[in-house]
């Protein structure tokens, strides 16, 4: 957990005060309206903030919701079904050593798995066996100094479907570094992406490694860079970068000494392209999306965002990650057993912190844009399974990666400008302050 996860922990077991299994809706007279019933299930729908690893470390599995919505309340275990060899979390884990992805029963649906080492994020091509039980890599071997993250649906044997998350690590090279990123060449992301670099290995010579990382774009705009610690790297121009921007990474790190025994070992050229400018904005308040592109207005959906206990972060945030199906579980963000779904739809990752824009099938029609019933998270009405009509399935439709989200009138402070992409929250002279260079 980071200092800034702590941070909001803290304040999050003040507030909680041993209550946390209960479920209430806030006293207003507006939302009394939908009657007993109605209010009495409401109260029981949760939706949560997810808190993962930093950028640095493994990822954790995702929490959001209320067991009771399942029958007998606990369900399956996603690690009792779906099994990932080399476990999650693993670290310096050896080239030639086992990779797999099993299920005992039932079968494997799909599985997505993508490398983010020295050639940035790529895909790694799998087989699922015949009978559906084992996923294995072609080629086998894997990549040293690289992050692996496998992301698996499976049905169990008593037709459940299941979903898991897991990351591992390589061992890097002795003696060597390098800077993993996305991303991958030859993408299109939205017009909020900052070019963000983590580093195997603290940095003790930040200028010297700046000078070796040079990201341009066409048609030109000015682009400063802003470290976070000794590790992360970032990119970024004064405002969003224009639609059809095409943007030029060159790595130069092979040889470059870091520090006592470091040196970079990447050398290469990437190019991404910029698509439509999507800014999708919540007003907490209200309980609404207003989607907008190249700024017309094109829907505008009813959300259910943050409680009074847990609100959502305020700011801007992008778009990292988008899993039409993961987990999310309580027990990882220390609400215990209070809920652990393992089919959430449509789930688009906010902050690295855990802050999810996603859909949720488990709540009433009335919360959406009714009630803020979430631990931090915000959810958009779908369907088990996630529907491609939904204002879920939708809203999944019509994003990418690098997309823009900003929240309103969360009583939430604005989000750290280093968890996530957040760093959009921070003003341009301080940004360029950030550079060992000046």
């Amino acid at each position: 957990m980071t200092a800034h996860q702590q941070d909001r922990a803290g304040d999050r077991a003040k507030r909680r005060d041993g209550a946390r299994v209960r479920d209430r809706l806030p006293d207003r007279a507006g939302r009394r309206a939908a009657g007993g019933t109605a209010a009495r299930a409401a109260r029981r729908t949760r939706l949560a903030l997810v808190v993962l690893a930093g950028l640095t470390g493994a990822a954790a599995l995702a929490g959001c919701g209320d067991p009771e919505v399942f029958t007998g309340g606990k369900p399956p275990s996603p690690e009792g079904t779906i099994t990932v060899v080399p476990h999650n979390g693993a670290h310096g884990v050896r080239a030639d050593g086992r990779f797999e992805v099993r299920v005992p029963a039932g079968r494997l649906e799909r599985v997505a798995v993508s490398r983010t080492g020295d050639a940035g994020r790529r895909s790694v091509t799998g087989r699922i066996s015949a009978d559906g039980l084992t996923w294995r890599p072609v080629p086998g071997r894997l990549r040293l100094g690289a992050k692996y993250t496998v992301d698996a649906v499976a049905l169990d044997g008593a037709g459940h479907r299941i979903a898991r998350h897991a990351t591992f690590t390589t061992a890097a090279p002795v003696h060597r570094f390098v800077g993993h990123f996305s991303p991958q060449r030859d993408a299109t992301v939205g017009t909020g992406l900052i070019f963000s670099m983590v580093f195997s290995r603290p940095i003790a010579d930040r200028a010297a490694v700046e000078r070796a990382v040079r990201v341009s774009a066409r048609p030109g705009v000015g682009i400063a860079a802003h470290w976070f610690g000794r590790r992360r790297l970032d990119f970024r121009p004064r405002d969003r970068w224009r639609p059809g921007t095409v943007i030029t990474v060159q790595l130069r790190l092979r040889g470059v000494k870091a520090g006592p025994n470091a040196y970079g070992t990447q050398r290469r050229t990437v190019r991404y392209r910029v698509g439509r400018d999507q800014v999708s904005t919540i007003d907490a308040a209200r309980h609404t999306m207003t989607v907008r592109q190249d700024g017309r207005v094109v829907a505008v959906l009813p959300v259910t965002a943050g409680d009074d206990e847990n609100p959502t972060y305020n700011g801007r945030m992008v778009i990292l990650e988008r899993h039409s199906m993961t987990r999310m579980d309580g027990d990882t963000v220390g609400f215990g057993g209070e809920y652990d779904i393992p089919d959430v739809p449509h789930a688009m990752r906010l902050t690295r912190s855990g802050t999810f824009l996603h859909g949720n099938y488990w709540a009433p029609p009335e919360v959406f844009g009714g009630v803020n019933t979430s631990h931090g998270c915000v959810g958009l009405k779908d369907i088990k399974g996630g529907g491609p009509n939904t204002p879920a399935g939708w809203f999944f439709g019509h994003s990418i990666v690098g997309d823009t989200v900003e929240v309103h009138n969360s009583p939430e402070r604005t989000v750290a400008p280093d968890n996530g992409l957040g760093g959009w929250n921070m003003p341009w002279e301080l940004w360029r302050a950030g550079s060992a260079l000046r």
